[in-house]
């Protein structure tokens, strides 16, 4: 067997343009390079696909759970391992799962199984993202207000070992609730410091931004909302040109309007991303789901609590990109980079990542030419085929 792939049959986007009558290279789980299907190396294993679309892998950055399995509820090695699988499936080939707000002995939990995920080179797995428990009580969406608390220095500790041992870490905070000093040591440390489930003015925001915080969680929800004397969060997300933005596009969380007029303000380099904030439900056909002892129920293409209040999301990242093509009018191109290439500029990873050019992990997604999953590799591998 070569360590050699040629894979053919298929157009190829490498994440800037696309080549027809080509083969993907990878050797030893890096992409070696796109090459006309007329100079394949002689030495090359071939793979020939049936057609279609290879994109690069899908980046998730918020990923609550999937296969039944909810991080909160399970945080081991196991479950970081059955989480990353489900959410294959649907081409996403690398993935942060996220803690949502719990308490502290969970959040050790959480990040020795990152780390224990880490070193058994789990297939999608680059990282943790850890949303809360520094939120604002004002903002709290589906976390549960009694476990929501300011930072402390063993918080801060804890967090700065993390980000400092795990490969990838997100650590979203409300910038009212985490200070600039807190915010500025986190980001030294490494973490990628995100604000969301955040009350605060836009000046508070742009403070945020200033001492370190480079991205904003799920844009529009758990956020003091774009006024005409008062930007919020959203005015200072959009308004910075830093800080990138997480989206879930199901028409649910964010109106289609907004999701445009969003993505016409951005100012940049900071770009807006797609995730999910999909729940243990991603993969299979549960109905019901507990975080934090409260039921969460599935239905109409939405999670809520038992309030109506939005729990997470029903949604994989194809759909979400068939989303913003199909009902946004997005260009196919730039919903590419949203689903892999913006995710990875954001986490700073993107020399390897989200792209398909050589020197970067050899991770893509073979998609039908109706934009439907077909077969998902992981490091030269395939580990899912529909």
């Amino acid at each position: 067997m070569s360590d050699l792939l040629a894979i053919t049959g298929a157009r190829i986007f490498d994440s800037a343009t696309w080549h027809d009558n080509a083969a993907l290279l990878i050797e030893f789980g890096y992409v070696a390079g796109i090459v006309p299907a007329s100079d394949i190396p002689a030495n090359a294993e071939r793979v020939t696909l049936d057609g279609g679309m290879i994109v690069p892998g899908f980046i998730d950055l918020q990923v609550n759970g999937g296969g039944g399995i909810l991080f909160n509820n399970d945080t081991s090695l196991e479950a970081i391992r059955t989480i990353c699988a489900a959410h294959a499936q649907f081409g996403t080939t690398a993935l942060l799962p996220t803690l949502i707000t719990d308490t502290a002995e969970v959040n050790e939990r959480a990040i020795a199984a990152g780390l224990a995920a880490e070193a058994a080179r789990v297939p999608g797995f680059i990282g943790l993202h850890l949303e809360g428990p520094h939120l604002s009580l004002a903002r709290k969406g589906t976390h549960d207000p009694a476990l929501i608390r300011p930072m402390d220095d063993s918080d801060l500790a804890r967090l700065k070992r993390a980000a400092e041992t795990l490969p990838n870490l997100i650590c979203t905070v409300a910038a009212e609730t985490a200070t600039p000093q807190q915010i500025k040591i986190l980001s030294e440390a490494g973490a990628v410091v995100s604000i969301g489930h955040s009350d605060a003015d836009y000046a508070t925001a742009m403070a945020a931004f200033n001492a370190g915080a480079t991205m904003s969680t799920h844009l529009f929800n758990a956020m003091s909302q774009m006024g005409n004397r008062e930007p919020g969060v959203v005015g200072a997300t959009l308004d910075s040109p830093t800080a990138f933005a997480g989206l879930i596009a199901d028409g649910i969380h964010v109106h289609p309007a907004s999701i445009g007029a969003a993505l016409r303000a951005k100012r940049g380099p900071g770009k807006i991303f797609l995730v999910t904030d999909a729940m243990s439900q991603t993969g299979t056909d549960i109905q019901t789901l507990t975080l934090n002892g409260r039921t969460i129920t599935r239905a109409d293409g939405a999670l809520r609590l038992a309030d109506g209040t939005l729990a997470g999301a029903d949604l994989d990242m194809i759909d979400a990109v068939n989303f913003m093509v199909d009902t946004i009018g997005l260009d196919f191109d730039e919903v590419l980079r949203m689903a892999s290439l913006y995710p990875a500029e954001a986490m700073g990873i993107e020399a390897t990542y989200g792209t398909l050019q050589r020197g970067a992990v050899g991770s893509f997604a073979h998609l039908s030419d109706t934009r439907q999953v077909k077969a998902t590799w992981i490091d030269g591998v395939e580990v899912f085929h529909a």
